[in-house]
């Protein structure tokens, strides 16, 4: 009979351990699960800042070779006016 209650007693004390166990497994997977949820939340804010900021350096950059070809063009377009003029005072001589 002292068999019987020390063996029922080893037996709820290691099913109350393998719960308690369980427990905290659901509990250090729930921490891992977290963390890379936070991980992963914040890897894809990065590569959204890093390509925000890139697609803004290359609007920056069409910019600036828009304008480049603009001043261009108008001093192309300045210089052929001027042409022109020198070339219709000379025929007027």
């Amino acid at each position: 009979m002292k068999l019987a209650i020390a063996l029922a007693t080893a037996a709820l004390s290691l099913a109350a351990c393998s719960q308690n166990a369980q427990n905290e497994s659901t509990e250090a997977a729930n921490a891992v699960a977290a963390d890379t949820s936070a991980t992963t939340a914040n890897a894809v804010n990065d590569v959204q800042a890093a390509s925000d900021a890139a697609l803004d350096r290359a609007a920056n950059s069409m910019d600036q070779a828009g304008n480049a070809a603009a001043n261009t063009a108008d001093a192309a377009t300045d210089a052929t006016g001027e042409a022109l003029t020198d070339t219709g005072s000379a025929m007027r001589r």
